[in-house]
């Protein structure tokens, strides 16, 4: 048995290593996207040396009405229509994403991308910019996604069900919660790597993250705040303050996953004229 020194001694030392727990290193989107923006201004600077001064072109649309002249207008390389869609009258959304090309659908919406996203056909097809933010944040951590095991939390078009999609293509056992899982919290506390896209402020908790894991936040949310000048501020789907006690890496709200994305956008676009001058050398 120890001793009473000794116990003491003992429990002294276990109260100073769980102190020197560290809290989750922070992924900086806005360091991470500065990264990118900077190997992208070198590829078009290539591009325009080769090419007369050629330079990537990137429409977004509000209206239906010009996206048939965008799509065969060879200066223009990417074509995204803003969405909610900007009409008084009732628009079929699929409709008008689906008419985009696919070969210009750099927000990768259409039926052919995301079919071609969903059988793993990564390399020929345009990833949406947000999952490929967050799959370039998780990059930045030094974590393998392969083997691992990820839990997605929404499944919107846009972020949940193409995350999910990337996530298993690149080897991680994925599931995919949403407002009808009845376990979220046993879920959340399984994930290695856990990506937040449901539109709910602060709904995951801290206490529900697994011990070191990677969370990506791509939650944009307002909340009533009176020490600011706007009354509001932005947070998370993630509460973040409990949750950096336990995970290993965590993506900041503002400042992480949004700026990621706009970088994303412009590699696509970039990308999408790359392929573009290739078929010209053919």
């Amino acid at each position: 048995m120890l001793s009473l020194a000794a116990h003491s001694l003992c429990v002294r030392a276990t109260g100073y290593q769980q102190s020197l727990r560290s809290i989750a290193t922070v992924i900086s989107g806005n360091k991470t996207s500065k990264i990118v923006r900077e190997r992208l201004k070198k590829e078009v600077e290539k591009m325009a040396s080769q090419f007369s001064g050629f330079r990537p072109g990137l429409v977004v649309l509000q209206v239906l009405h010009s996206i048939m002249s965008v799509n065969e207008n060879a200066c223009v390389h990417g074509l995204i229509v803003q969405l909610p869609l900007d009409s008084a009258n009732c628009i079929d959304t699929e409709l008008v994403t689906n008419a985009v090309s696919s070969q210009k659908d750099v927000d990768g919406l259409s039926c052919i991308n995301a079919g071609k996203l969903s059988r793993g056909d990564l390399n020929d097809c345009f990833i949406p910019c947000t999952p490929n933010a967050c799959m370039e944040l998780i990059r930045q951590t030094g974590v393998f996604v392969a083997g691992k095991h990820a839990v997605v939390i929404g499944r919107s078009k846009i972020v949940g069900a193409p995350m999910h999609d990337l996530l298993l293509w690149n080897h991680a056992t994925v599931t995919t919660c949403h407002s009808k899982t009845p376990d979220l919290p046993e879920q959340v506390g399984r994930a290695d790597i856990l990506v937040v896209g449901a539109g709910r402020a602060e709904m995951v908790r801290g206490e529900w993250v697994k011990e070191g894991a990677v969370v990506i936040d791509c939650g944009i949310n307002h909340v009533p705040d009176e020490t600011r000048p706007s009354g509001k501020r932005v947070v998370g789907d993630v509460h973040y303050s409990s949750a950096s006690q336990r995970a290993g890496y965590i993506t900041p709200v503002p400042g992480g996953v949004g700026p990621m994305t706009v970088a994303m956008l412009m590699e696509n676009t970039v990308q999408s004229a790359q392929r573009f001058l290739l078929k010209l050398r053919r």
